[in-house]
């Protein structure tokens, strides 16, 4: 009894790829092409020639020249070896190529690791641009957050990015809010400037920095500076640097004391930068008690408010790490 099967079933049961099978259906007739040569080919350089062409190769004349030199430079004086391509070849078989250019040596870039236990342990800051009343025209919003908290410990909207100002601004933050542990920022032209460098270093503040191209490295500043440009009342663009200004100014009042962040069991920054969460945490297991108390049975447990926070870090620290900052 003839018993038929797929053609995946039967290369499967065979070990033969199906790629193979269609591709030998789909040769086009006739005769298959004739096998390469045997051994060497008869055009060969002998043992004796390319010791030759290697011997003039290792030169001290040709040391510091490519090949594409030395080739060009036996032909000037009448002298042809062979092929640049069978030097190149000889050479590798003798492992004596490789790059001689001097190239730039990076460090390697270090990951930034900070932990936050309580305000003012770190800060971070960046600059973002809000668009002006004319095309190409930007204003300049420098913003500093505490991480902990999410406090903006300080803002300002200035017509450019200078790092002058950015060392004024910072110096008057750590004058009015006292020394921070450290002060992270990404790689921005006013972030990585002496001044802000030397700034730092006076005041005894660890400087970090976030690693090219990776966002992540400053969360925090990012997630502030896309709440305020996905207000429902941002405008397309600002009419005057005055006009910035003010809706800058009730922006921060707003996220300062009234907007009520999910990273902070739903506080306002405020509220956690100057310590009243603790008694508005109280208050509101007080109204969960007794909303419990008064229809138990709507509650599957008894319920308590979301936990204040304990830590920040911009990444998660190493072990190391983690067992050095406390």
């Amino acid at each position: 009894m003839e018993v038929l099967t797929s053609t995946s079933a039967a290369c499967r049961l065979l070990g033969k790829p199906r790629a193979t099978l269609y591709r030998e259906r789909s040769r086009p007739a006739g005769p298959r092409r004739k096998p390469g040569p045997v051994g060497a080919p008869a055009n060969a350089l002998s043992a004796a020639e390319r010791q030759q062409v290697l011997a003039v190769l290792t030169e001290p004349r040709f040391a510091d020249k490519a090949v594409a030199q030395i080739w060009a430079e036996l032909l000037d004086e009448g002298v042809y070896l062979a092929s640049q391509s069978t030097m190149y070849r000889i050479l590798r078989e003798e492992n004596l190529v490789r790059e001689r250019r001097r190239l730039a040596a990076h460090p390697a870039t270090v990951k930034p690791e900070l932990v936050a236990y309580k305000p003012n342990d770190v800060w971070s800051w960046d600059i973002t641009r809000l668009p002006g009343p004319e095309r190409g025209t930007w204003y300049q919003l420098y913003v500093m957050l505490d991480i902990f908290s999410r406090y903006p410990v300080g803002w300002r909207l200035e017509a450019c990015e200078d790092a002058a100002i950015a060392e004024r601004w910072i110096a008057g933050l750590v004058a009015l809010h006292g020394r921070p542990g450290a002060i992270h920022a990404d790689r921005g032209s006013a972030m990585t400037s002496k001044n802000v460098a030397q700034l730092l270093v006076d005041l005894g503040v660890q400087r970090s920095h976030s690693r090219p191209r990776v966002s992540n490295d400053n969360p925090y500043s990012e997630a502030q500076f896309k709440t305020l440009k996905y207000r429902h009342d941002f405008p397309d663009a600002f009419g005057s640097i005055e006009h910035a200004r003010a809706f800058c100014e009730d922006f921060f009042d707003y996220y300062r004391h009234e907007h009520r962040h999910s990273g902070l069991g739903l506080h306002t920054p405020a509220a956690v930068y100057f310590g009243t969460a603790e008694q508005i945490q109280a208050k509101r297991a007080k109204v969960l008690a007794e909303a419990y108390a008064a229809n138990p049975t709507r509650f599957g447990s008894p319920p308590s408010p979301p936990p204040l926070p304990t830590t920040a870090w911009i990444n998660p620290p190493t072990p190391q790490a983690l067992i050095a900052s406390k």
